[in-house]
C-alpha cells in the first residue's frame, strides 16, 4: 500500500506547512496565536488545498484499492464455485 502512505505523508505535509503559514501570519498580526485556532483553521486550508494539489496521488490510492477490492471480490466468487461444486 505504498500509494496509502504517500497520499497519508503528502496530507500530513500540507497540513503542517498550512499550519506554520497560519502561526506566521497570525504573528505577523499579533503577539498571541490561538492554537486551536490555528489548527482550525489550517485544517480547513489543507482540506480544500488537497482536493487541487494532491488529486494524483488520490487517484493513485483509488486505482490501487479498486484494483484489490476486484481481486478480493474473484477470490471470493472463486471459493464460492468451489463450494457450490462440492
Amino acid at each position: 500500500m505504498k500509494e496509502f502512505w504517500i497520499y497519508t505523508l503528502l496530507r500530513l505535509a500540507l497540513f503542517l506547512g498550512s499550519l506554520g503559514i497560519v502561526i506566521g501570519i497570525w504573528f505577523l498580526v499579533d503577539d498571541h496565536v490561538p492554537i486551536l485556532l490555528a489548527v482550525i483553521i489550517a485544517f480547513l486550508m489543507s482540506g480544500v488545498g488537497s482536493y487541487f494539489l494532491l488529486n494524483h496521488p488520490r487517484e493513485a490510492l483509488a486505482r490501487r484499492v479498486e484494483t484489490r477490492a476486484e481481486a478480493m471480490t474473484a477470490k471470493i466468487d472463486e471459493m464460492k464455485s468451489k463450494e457450490d461444486a462440492d
